[in-house]
This record gives structure tokens, C-alpha cells and sequence, in this order.
């Protein structure tokens, strides 16, 4: 599987209400990886919301991602994000299985990127690269840095931190192959905007 194009990841908050259904919106548009992302503590919950987002997955041929769980990746038989703070990756690569997507945030550092890489990561995740509602404090990446990871890094590169449909091309330019986004694809007005979105987004990638 190609990872490249638009990576949704939801937020509890910003979905509140209307959760499913800008779900559904965003994978009618067009969606490559989705990954279930909730901080609450609420495990009922997050089964029963990644139950469902893995229905709705199976009906777009999307992958789902879990956001920092690897026990619930494993429950569920899907794929999960680690950050830095998750310990390495190669215990969640165990438990997981040799086909699984497991990605790991590397902030701005390469070395965290490579590091991943021998663990067996499916892909490196490199931010904030804008201003982002969901991390203000994490560490700035540049574009120089994009360049750098394809040269040194032999996996699928995702971007994330503010990336709005106005500042992604050239990310998209500069070699990232996933768009992570969050707030710049459900902070919508509508579920039909949400798809609009979606749809513009994987347009900034060339079809090759």
C-alpha cells in the first residue's frame, strides 16, 4: 500500500456532536490513512468510537491508525501512531504484526526519524510545521528538513502541525507524502465542506 495523501486524525473536541458523520465526510473525499485520536481516559468510549470508526474504514477501504494505544490497535487488528513519550517501537511492532502501519512523531529531528526507521516504523511524522491549535508548544520544522528526511529516511514522510489547504502545497513540494491534518480539515461549517476539503487537499499531490 502507497501511503500518500490526505492522513485525518480526529479530536474529540473539535468533533463533538458530529463525530461520524465529518468522519464519513472526510473519507468520501478522499482519505489515505485515518487515525483515531482521543486523550480521555473513557476506555468504554474509545472502544466503542474506534469500533465504529473501523466500520466505516472497512466501507472506504481506508486504514485506520490508533493514536498512542497499541493494546487497543492490537483489539481492534489495526495500526497505531506513537510519539516520542510512547517508549521505542519495536515492542508495539511485535504485538502488532509485521503488516500493521505503526508511524512515530519525530518532531523536528532526524535522528529521531532514523531511529524510528530501525525499529520498523511504516512512516515518520516531522512538526509543527504552522502554527498548531492541537500542540501550541511543539517544536518548529522547515522545509529544509523535508528535504534532508527523503535523502537520509527510506520511508513515507507525514507532515503535521497547522497544515491548512492555504500552506500545504508547498509541503507537499518539498517531499511530504501524508498530510496530517486535523483542524484544517474538520473545523468546517458542514459535512459537505469537510468533503470539499478532503478533496482539494489530495489534489496538491501529483498523480503519478
Amino acid at each position: 500500500m502507497k501511503l500518500r495523501g490526505l492522513y485525518a486524525i480526529t479530536d474529540s473536541q473539535l468533533l463533538a456532536g458530529r463525530f461520524l458523520p465529518y468522519v464519513e465526510a472526510a473519507l468520501d473525499g478522499g482519505v489515505t490513512l485515518l487515525q483515531y485520536r482521543d486523550k480521555s481516559d473513557n476506555q468504554a468510549q474509545r472502544l466503542r468510537e474506534a469500533e465504529a470508526l473501523l466500520h466505516l474504514c472497512a466501507r472506504y477501504n481506508v486504514r485506520l491508525i490508533i493514536n498512542d494505544d497499541a493494546e487497543l490497535a492490537a483489539r481492534l487488528g489495526v495500526g497505531v501512531h506513537l510519539g516520542q513519550t510512547d517508549g521505542p517501537l519495536t515492542p508495539a511492532r511485535t504485538l502488532l504484526g509485521k503488516d500493521a502501519i505503526i508511524g512515530s512523531t519525530c518532531h523536528a529531528r532526524l535522528d529521531l526519524a532514523e531511529q524510528a526507521a530501525s525499529e520498523g516504523a511504516s512512516y515518520v511524522a516531522f512538526g509543527r510545521f504552522f502554527n498548531s491549535v492541537t500542540k501550541p508548544g511543539a517544536p518548529a520544522a522547515d522545509l529544509a528538513l523535508l528535504g534532508e528526511a527523503r535523502a537520509r529516511v527510506k520511508l513515507p514522510i507525514a507532515v503535521i502541525g497547522g497544515v491548512t489547504l492555504d500552506n500545504a502545497a508547498p509541503l507537499v513540494e518539498h517531499g511530504a507524502d501524508l498530510l496530517a491534518v486535523i483542524h484544517g480539515l474538520f473545523g468546517a461549517d458542514s459535512a459537505q465542506e469537510v468533503t470539499r476539503r478532503a478533496r482539494a487537499f489530495n489534489a496538491l499531490f501529483p498523480h503519478s
